[in-house]
């Protein structure tokens, strides 16, 4: 659950707890959970920051688009680089490709004309996700 305070803070929480050596379970206060690890098949903490990515964009298209049309096929692809440098382990050159069809008819047609400026509005304004990756943010390390 999130809360809004007098100040306008919008707290987002996840709670991760370890299952068995390398493999955690992250869930949130509203129930919904997701398990990762590193060098299985489940999901890398990497691959969740892009899956992140992916899902804030597509809610962002799909909620707006789906108003003119259903998609015959809705898939974003999340690709970055993992590099190791001066700056230590990170990610580089972020790129989102849409691959969005929908029906060859008025709706479809309507649908395909605000696409661009969805996705652009997105990248640029609405998606949480990608906007803090771009922007930056402080992240600070505590013990209790």
């Amino acid at each position: 659950m999130t809360a809004s305070d007098s100040t306008g803070r919008d707290e987002r929480r996840v709670t991760l707890t370890r299952d068995s050596e390398g493999h955690y379970t992250v869930r949130n206060d509203r129930g919904g959970s997701v398990t990762t690890s590193s060098g299985t098949d489940e999901l890398s903490p990497v691959e969740l920051l892009l899956a992140g990515i992916a899902g804030c964009t597509a809610v962002d298209v799909d909620t707006v688009t789906t108003r003119r049309a259903e998609p015959e096929s809705f898939e974003i692809e999340v690709s970055a680089d993992k590099v190791k440098d001066e700056q230590g382990n990170h990610l580089k050159d972020i790129e989102i490709t849409f691959r969005v069809r929908f029906p060859d008819d008025e709706g479809g047609d309507k649908a395909r004309a605000i696409l661009p400026s969805l996705v652009r509005r997105s990248h640029e304004e609405f998606c949480t996700v990608s906007r803090t990756v771009m922007l930056g943010a402080d992240v600070t390390a505590t013990i209790e």
